[in-house]
């Protein structure tokens, strides 16, 4: 435990109906090590880490774990996701833990009857991919950790087995996804009370968790792809008609990658290669707008917001055009789309007076759901981690393992529809991410590091399925160009646009009627939304060199803690 001398808390669990854009929410500050997550505990438990001598990797793996107990929607053993790791010195490494398509899969397996089901595709035992977050989060242990493994993963078995009091965000949660619950007993027997919606106060004990994550703690990823909770997944699996085996999970295997890198404004930045589209687009759009003075432009101006949706409309077009699993697409034109010669062309067609129409003829989308998690942590060498992971749904596919205790993902669902496909209501058939075996899934998940002059700068990334990749875009934008602290960066008003439906997505009270009816009079059409994704961010203080966290109030529970 931290000595309370030493440890500066800074937790934010409660959020806000809207975000505003001029928002007053101080930053937390502290001048040795960080955790921001989307959960208070978590963070807590990352940060202990962190003060005990363990790495930014170290902590990660604690603070993955204690999610994966306390942030059931998202956090989790039983998905995947992807980590950045830039070290304070020598070479960042991108760990890539992206589920893959069982044995069985093939690109037609979404339709019946020669038609596409919805209910197949993102609803069923068949649309639960491999899992890939113990192997992930293995493989960046035994690279960069210090710490033991047991030690990292043990703070989650107690929490599971001693149980956590139920937060109001959590209880209303789980009595939104109760009802989808409900055809699978033991999902319904872990999260609810006899059928009953769990209410803020009570205890959540999850044994049947605690018990797969003593498996893990005391034999690695070995305690959950072999042996008992293996076979407990290919049982439900045969339940339920779907398509993992024993031999899918013990030849399930991670990725080292190199991050994809570009620059901006003089800023390194490093983020996920595919299979994330990201990181790819991410760089896209920032070489794009670099050749717009957005600081003078202003934050939240018409021409400001114009310039990012018409950048974003042709970012999405080609991440629906090109990206997939580079294992199975080995000639994605990453290089071509990252570089600042194909920005300038990108940006010779955007009209700055007038919007552009997305042909809606050629690239939709399918379903992608927000509800996915972020972390950011650095240590006190200035070692950074930024990680997402996910379920994709939230609660994934809603079926938790009979006598596992933890939830499959479906993001099987984040394949394409079936070849040829693709079509005005929300189909989309490219090739690139037709379903196949052992392929991974396109995904929007992308964590983010930035460096400047070799020291590290800026860690953020945020959850909100295909969302990510523009709020992502919206907190470097508001740090670099706009000069926000990360508190703010976090708080600020969010705009989308995705290409297809052909619409600018704005969050409520986040910015003023008179941009707003600027974007209008230029031919965009405009939606309102409640809020957009829950970043998650760490700034370094160029001159003094102190952290300093922005944790977003759009979602319950979150925390920025430090020493």
């Amino acid at each position: 435990m931290l000595h309370p001398v030493l440890r500066f808390v800074f937790v934010l669990s409660f959020a806000l109906a809207a975000p505003l854009a001029t928002a007053a929410n101080a930053p937390f500050r502290a001048s040795s090590g960080m955790v921001v997550s989307q959960n208070d505990i978590a963070s807590r438990i990352g940060v202990e880490v962190l003060e005990e001598g363990g790495s930014a990797v170290d902590a990660a793996v604690a603070t993955a774990f204690a999610l994966a107990v306390t942030h059931p929607t998202a956090g989790n053993i039983g998905g995947g996701g992807f980590l950045v790791y830039r070290p304070s010195s020598g070479k960042p490494v991108a760990y890539d833990f992206r589920e893959t398509a069982p044995t069985g899969s093939h690109p037609e397996m979404w339709l019946e009857d020669g038609e596409y089901s919805f209910q197949r595709h993102h609803m069923s035992h068949m649309s639960v991919g491999v899992p890939g977050t113990v192997a992930g989060l293995y493989m960046a242990w035994q690279d960069e950790g210090k710490l033991p493994w047991k030690r990292l993963v043990e703070p989650a078995v107690a929490l599971a087995r001693d149980g956590i009091v139920v937060t109001h965000g959590l209880a209303a949660s789980l009595e939104r996804v109760l009802p989808r619950m409900r055809k699978y007993p033991a999902s319904v027997a872990q999260f609810s009370k006899d059928g009953e919606p769990y209410q803020p106060g009570d205890l959540l004990v999850q044994a049947d968790l605690a018990d797969s994550l003593q498996r893990i703690a005391d034999g690695g990823p070995k305690g959950f792809y072999e042996g008992r909770t293996a076979e407990l997944i290919v049982a439900e699996m045969a339940r339920g008609g779907g398509l993992i085996t024993l031999e899918d999970l013990a030849g399930y295997t991670p990725r080292r990658r190199e991050p994809v890198r570009g620059s901006y404004r003089g800023y390194e930045v490093l983020s996920m290669p595919p299979p994330s589209s990201g990181g790819t687009i991410l760089i896209e759009m920032l070489n794009v707008l670099e050749g717009y003075d957005l600081a003078s432009l202003g934050f939240g101006t018409t021409a400001t917001l114009h310039r990012m949706a018409e950048t974003m409309r042709r970012a999405y077009a080609d991440r629906a055009r090109f990206l997939g699993d580079p294992d199975f697409n080995p000639d994605l034109p990453v290089k071509r789309l990252t570089s600042k010669r194909y920005a300038d062309e990108l940006r010779a067609t955007i009209d700055p007076d007038q919007a552009s129409t997305s042909d809606p003829t050629r690239f939709t989308w399918p379903v992608e759901s927000e509800e996915t998690t972020h972390f950011s942590v650095v240590d006190k060498d200035r070692n950074a981690v930024s990680l997402t992971y996910t379920l994709e749904w939230g609660y994934g596919s809603g079926i938790v393992v009979p006598g596992g205790g933890f939830l499959l993902n479906n993001e099987m669902g984040d394949f394409n529809a079936g070849p040829g496909l693709t079509n005005d209501q929300g189909l989309i058939g490219t090739p690139a991410n037709l379903a196949e075996p052992g392929k991974r899934m396109l995904s929007s998940m992308w964590p983010t590091i930035l460096a400047r002059d070799g020291e590290l700068f800026m860690v953020t990334g945020t959850p909100g399925g295909r969302t990510i990749i523009n709020t992502v875009l919206q907190t470097i934008l508001n740090v670099v160009d706009h000069g926000m602290s990360a508190q703010a960066a976090v708080d600020a008003g969010r705009i989308h646009h995705q290409w297809l439906p052909d619409t600018v997505y704005y969050e409520r009270n986040g910015f003023s009627l008179d941009s707003l009816n600027g974007l209008r009079a230029m031919g965009h059409a405009l939606e309102e939304r409640d809020a957009q994704g829950a970043a998650e961010v760490i700034v370094v203080n160029p001159e003094t060199g102190v952290l300093e966290g922005g944790v977003d109030l759009r979602v319950p529970d979150g925390g920025a803690i430090g020493y």
